[in-house]
């Protein structure tokens, strides 16, 4: 028997489920813009001279903020759909 089979769990409800916070990142960038994604949560890797890099590095070592990424990301996907 493989080491996780049988954990892993299916999640068809969870629009995080497999996404990479790059992919995360790059859909709300470009559906809201770096303005837009600023004005909804308010960190300074958004609001001043953001790029993908930074961002992803602040993001991973910051877990509050990458909550608020995740969770403004959950609200949108409905929308887009």
């Amino acid at each position: 028997m493989k080491r996780n089979e049988g954990n892993e769990q299916e999640q068809p409800n969870n629009p995080l489920h497999g996404m990479k916070l790059k992919e995360v990142l790059e859909f709300l960038i470009s559906y809201y813009g770096w303005e837009g994604l600023g004005e909804r949560i308010k960190i300074n890797c958004f609001t001043m001279n953001p790029t993908m890099g930074s961002s992803l590095k602040f993001l991973r070592r910051t877990p509050w903020a990458r909550e608020k990424v995740e969770k403004l990301y959950s609200q949108t996907i409905p929308k887009f759909k």
